[in-house]
């Protein structure tokens, strides 16, 4: 098992009802992480457009992950 760090942001944070984390894991990418916690927090599962970013960085659902990093959820910004 692996330890990441999430945060959430916006529409994420008022479904999991917390801004951070602490979670173990053998997730492999953002994609494996996001669906256990959809088991631990069943409003995400309403919210599938969500970006990633690891370490800060913008980040694909592919990524791989070695533990420790720190995942961010948030959901897509429209410009106006």
């Amino acid at each position: 098992m692996k330890e990441f760090t999430v945060k959430w942001f916006a529409a994420y944070r008022d479904a999991t009802g917390l801004e951070e984390q602490t979670v173990l894991s053998a997730a492999q990418s953002p994609a494996e992480l996001y669906a256990q916690l959809i088991l631990e927090h069943e409003k995400l599962a309403h919210y599938t457009r969500a970006l990633v970013a690891i370490n800060d960085e913008m980040a694909s659902w592919d990524a791989p992950l070695k533990g420790g990093e720190q995942i961010l959820f948030f959901p897509p910004v429209a410009g106006g």
